[in-house]
């Protein structure tokens, strides 16, 4: 059973595949990656797969509800796994932090983000995130989040998702508190 759930949020179908909306799903697939754990239990209103992160059994999701209703796969993974909301790290793209940045909270409210209040309705607000920069918008929110990237922001926001994919690795080395004195440094 697993002892951490990480929910990389974004929006199912290829025309959001490189969104930055989309970073949350592009950290899950790294991590699937990097630990051999596949994604292919469609289950909840999402994929998921179980597996390892290092020796500690976790889960990796991403839900397909579209990101304003992500809440609903978080409780009912949360419910079937059996998991509090602390042991929930939701990995998402966000507007307040400059393109490439990865910061790690332990808890905190919604801001602006619909998946964010949709994550909080359903499961409260004292669950770990793991938030990526992906600029303020010179176009509507909604335009810039569904927006593709620049050219000169692409390498900034690979680095960033293999940032946040250290992060969520560290969460479960170190705990959340360790992990974020390692991942709220500036970059360098």
């Amino acid at each position: 059973m697993p002892e951490w759930l990480f929910l990389g949020l974004g929006n199912p179908g290829g025309e959001y595949a490189s969104t930055r909306h989309n970073v949350g799903f592009e950290v899950m697939r790294l991590l699937s990656e990097r630990h051999k754990i596949a994604l292919r239990t469609r289950k909840f209103e999402a994929n998921y797969g179980v597996g390892k992160l290092g020796d500690t059994p976790v889960c990796l999701a991403k839900p397909m509800t579209f990101m304003n209703n992500s809440g609903r796969a978080a409780g009912a993974l949360l419910r079937y796994f059996n998991l509090t909301a602390d042991r929930v790290v939701v990995v998402f793209d966000e507007m307040d932090l400059d393109v490439g940045r990865v910061q790690l909270k332990p808890f905190g409210g919604s801001g602006s983000h619909n998946g964010m209040k949709s994550l909080v309705d359903q499961i409260g607000s004292q669950f770990p995130r793991v938030r990526i920069g992906i600029g303020s918008p010179g176009v509507t929110g909604v335009d810039h989040v569904l927006s593709h990237f620049d050219r000169e922001e692409i390498e900034p926001i690979r680095e960033a998702i293999a940032r946040a994919a250290d992060a969520c690795e560290a969460i479960v080395e170190r705990g959340v508190e360790g992990a974020m004195s390692l991942v709220n440094l500036p970059r360098q």
